[in-house]
């Protein structure tokens, strides 16, 4: 077959809701007793199924006559060791390619949207129709990238994680993080619902309804409207984070002066924790991945030297 390139092309997919609830029931028969039983439609369940499927179909026949394919299941990224010159193609939706990226030091991210009448997809700006046209291009230096900033975590013990959209620090369960804040000479100790960083690429999500709800609570003791929608953008390669503690309680041992910062390489934010269990450290919303977080260890966050790489 002749090809364009030898170089790899890795093919990223994920299981559907209705697989996971195969996984979970073991055949479709108990699914659809459980989905009715709930009172929810099961057909939506098929009708996403059957549109992924025919999309992944599509989607490696197109790419098996482009270059050589392998495909690579969501669950597998962690471990997967992607070649220097391989082109990562991501079937999902945005949260596939916000945890591809992290993954990627070098390499090219290709989003495709397998069911535009379901997801927005900001990340997916292609569709499969598209897909060998994109691809072509992208082998011949042809395709604008655009680069994505990220956010790093830094542990004293020398574990360390990147996020895409975002980090969580604080508790696994919904108890108050205790812990000290940092940046620049300014320090404290605080109790909160845990500290929340953000990237541009991230900050329209999670960062976003943080900063409205505060905003709603200052807009309706103020009586002032404050629209969080009308604040400066932030842009997807922006060099800075933003934080945000949430919940910070006042008290006799614990303050809440450092509530929310930029965070750049030369004022990184450091937190030390004062958790003697259940403390944790996680990115871009995937809590079974996370790192350790209890008394002693401190965290040094700051923006990764890694930079995603998106075809646009």
């Amino acid at each position: 077959m002749q090809r364009l390139s030898e170089n790899k092309i890795i093919l990223i997919t994920r299981k559907t809701r209705l697989q996971d609830l195969i996984v979970r029931f073991n055949t479709i028969e108990q699914v659809r007793f459980y989905i009715e039983h709930m009172g929810s439609d099961f057909s939506d369940y098929l009708a996403e199924d059957e549109q992924y499927r025919k999309s992944v179909l599509e989607t490696c026949n197109t790419l098996e006559s482009l270059g050589r394919l392998q495909t690579v299941d969501r669950d597998y990224l962690s471990s997967f060791i992607f070649g220097d010159h391989d082109t990562v193609v991501v079937l999902g939706q945005d949260g596939l390619v916000a945890n591809t990226v992290k993954y990627l030091p070098t390499q090219l991210l290709i989003g495709v949207n397998p069911d535009p009448k379901r997801w927005d997809g900001i990340l997916l700006p292609f569709q499969v129709s598209e897909l060998q046209l994109v691809i072509e291009d992208v082998f011949r230096n042809k395709r604008p990238i655009k680069e994505v900033t990220m956010a790093k975590v830094e542990l004293n013990d020398g574990q360390t994680m990147v996020g895409v959209n975002d980090l969580f620090i604080g508790q696994r369960t919904h108890v108050s993080a205790r812990y000290q804040i940092q940046q620049g000479n300014q320090r404290e100790t605080q109790s909160s619902s845990g500290i929340i960083v953000s990237t541009g690429l991230g900050s329209t999500g999670w960062l976003k309804s943080v900063l409205a709800g505060a905003a709603n609570i200052a807009g309706n003791l103020s009586g002032k409207k404050i629209d969080v929608d009308n604040q400066e953008r932030i842009e997807w390669n922006s060099e800075y984070l933003l934080f945000s503690v949430r919940e910070p309680f006042p008290s006799k041992t614990t303050k809440t002066e450092i509530a929310f910062g930029k965070i750049t390489r030369n004022s990184p934010l450091k937190v030390l924790s004062q958790m003697p269990e259940n403390g944790v450290i996680f990115s871009d919303g995937i809590e079974s991945d996370f790192l350790h977080f209890n008394s002693g260890i401190e965290a040094a966050i700051s923006v990764a030297e890694q930079k995603g790489r998106l075809v646009v």
